[in-house]
């Protein structure tokens, strides 16, 4: 079996990399190829004298090639399928590429491009990359997690295709999105893709397009609910907790029947994170606060509506009320800042039989308002937040509603990809002259008004998720905490940011994204230890441990080891 081993030094540097394959094998193996970088004494080494050109290039020359051949391909998702092939064929060098031109790769490799993979996964599929856990072989989960490639790993995506971004159940296309969220964590923050592993829990898809597919490569089957679901994901937690128990577990699209259900049942178990409810509640606080900034009103005094009570609405609700509550309000009355609406309408008492429990605390006492243009109208919001999915919902007769009573309406519609925002920034900036503090669920362009550029921020789970990460990488810390996403929030907002010259922009901009990242991960790292979950002894210099350990594409030397 193919093995690789990374020799690193006692503050985590990789020094070189042991591997026991040799010839076509190394050449066609991802995390180890280097193409035409291969070294003479490599090639004579791990044989491949004549498989390969003369000619010894750096990486850097291997970028100026590829990204010409990129910049051939005509559309956004050729684009995108180049560059899976080439994260298919040569790690190092899809790294290197996409971090030099990371504003015109991310949407490509990520949302909203991902999407449309995710939909074509089993006709595009090429090559196997992660592991896939179906239902029939729940018997074997054990063996299934000890064939991974490498034994040593620090973070797992984990899906099961229900709620995949606004298209919903892909099942087994799912890991999609589990290994284009890696990369993230890689470009971003600094991850080492070696210790790195997607998994795919296939417990079946209730989508009739798949299951009538002959293509389609997953366990043909409606997908499974109820008791033999939880002993699925349970079956695979205590296989992940038994085999890598250090590893930090990323719950990503989830129903909301399960999401929170299954974050719940891990968290004493295992270091573990939901981005959907916690990285996009985490983000879109980041967001609000860096608004209130230019309010003036404190977070404990806004009026929110959230359109859109599913998972990701209800994990905003929750951040936003936690950081109303560090503000000094009680639960309770924080909770009645908070209006959700869903497609029944606000949620009220009357509700609460037919609610999810994690629904239930946001079930206000105002009489039934069915519409979300009846709650903009009677409750006044402050800031009106989307996560429906329903493009166009924030119309110009309820953004005027709502800017009529606040000075600086603050309009994060988040629902991507695109085609699914509730509103265009362009067309929010118009209907309140100029007056909107925006932020999207997917990229948009800058827009000019009044003889100005407003610059737009993504509300990208990719401007905080990466940082938290490497936090607990860094630190080894056994739990994620809320106060540690609280300090996550914090070092986001106050990344600096010039209020005097504001050009619209409430984040920072990705090209910052790395550094972002270390400040994020340190304020992370430090709260583990404050908290005392750090799983490291003697005295930490936590800065110094992260850049060690901070991965940067480059080649290593290579040794072949036979026996490893």
């Amino acid at each position: 079996m193919l093995k690789l081993e990374q020799v690193i030094d006692e503050e985590g540097k990789v020094l070189y990399i042991k591997s026991n394959v040799l010839g076509q094998d190394l050449l066609t193996n991802p995390k180890l190829n280097k193409g035409s970088a291969f070294s003479h004494s490599e090639r004579r080494q791990f044989h491949l004298m004549g498989k390969l050109p003369y000619h010894v290039e750096t990486i850097q020359q291997q970028v100026m090639r590829i990204y010409q051949q990129y910049s051939r391909q005509n559309s956004d998702l050729a684009k995108h399928v180049y560059l899976r092939n080439l994260h298919d064929t040569n790690e190092t060098l899809f790294y290197k590429l996409v971090s030099e031109h990371l504003h015109e790769m991310l949407p490509i490799i990520y949302t909203p491009t991902i999407s449309t993979a995710v939909e074509q996964f089993s006709l595009e599929f090429r090559r196997s990359r992660g592991l896939y856990i179906a239902y029939p072989d729940r018997e074997h989960i054990d063996e299934i997690i000890d064939n991974r490639l490498n034994s040593k790993i620090d973070i797992i995506v984990m899906t099961d295709g229900e709620a995949v971004l606004g298209i919903g159940d892909q099942g087994i296309g799912g890991i999609n999105i589990c290994i284009a969220k890696l990369m993230v964590y890689v470009i971003c923050g600094g991850a080492n893709p070696h210790r790195l592993l997607p998994i795919q829990i296939d417990v079946g898809t209730n989508n009739p397009i798949l299951l009538n597919d002959p293509m389609y490569l997953g366990w043909r089957h409606p997908r499974l609910v109820g008791t033999e679901y939880d002993d699925m994901i349970a079956r695979v937690v205590a296989a992940i907790q038994k085999k890598i128990p250090y590893v930090y577990l990323h719950w990503e699209d989830f129903g909301r029947e399960n999401a929170r259900r299954n974050l719940q049942y891990s968290q004493p178990r295992l270091c573990t994170f939901n981005d959907d409810m916690q990285g996009t509640g985490a983000v879109t606080l980041a967001a609000l606060l860096t608004a209130i900034k230019l309010t003036k009103i404190p977070l404990a005094e806004q009026r929110i509506v959230i359109f859109g009570a599913g998972t990701a609405g209800t994990g905003i609700a929750d951040q936003l009320c936690a950081g109303m509550m560090r503000e000094g309000l009680s639960k309770e009355h924080a909770c009645s800042r908070l209006y959700l609406v869903d497609k029944q309408g606000l949620l009220n008492e009357q509700m609460i039989p037919a609610l999810n429990e994690f629904q239930r605390p946001y079930a206000c006492h105002s009489t039934a308002m069915e519409n979300l243009a009846t709650v903009v109208r009677q409750v006044k919001p402050t800031v009106l937040i989307g996560c429906s999915g329903q493009n166009g919902s924030f119309t110009e007769t309820i953004v005027k509603t709502m800017a009529a009573g606040t000075a600086r309406p603050i309009i994060f519609p988040l629902s991507n990809p695109t085609e699914k925002a509730e509103a265009t920034p362009a067309a929010l900036l118009h209907w309140t002259n100029g007056r909107a503090l925006i932020a999207t669920g997917s990229p948009f362009p800058n827009v000019e008004f009044h003889h100005q550029t407003f610059r737009i921020a993504q509300c990208n789970n990719a401007l905080i998720y990466p940082g938290i990460g490497l936090g607990i990488v860094v630190s080894k810390a056994a739990h994620l905490s809320d106060a540690m996403l609280w300090k996550a929030c914090q070092a986001l907002s106050n990344y600096p940011l010039d209020l005097e010259n504001f050009d619209g922009a409430l984040l920072p901009d990705f090209f910052k994204i790395q550094q972002i990242s270390k400040t994020i991960a340190l304020a992370v790292a430090e709260q583990a230890y404050r908290e005392g979950v750090v799983r490291i002894s003697g005295d930490i210099d936590f800065s110094k441990r992260m850049e060690s350990q901070f991965w940067l594409p480059q080649y290593y030397d290579y040794q072949y080891c036979p026996n490893l």
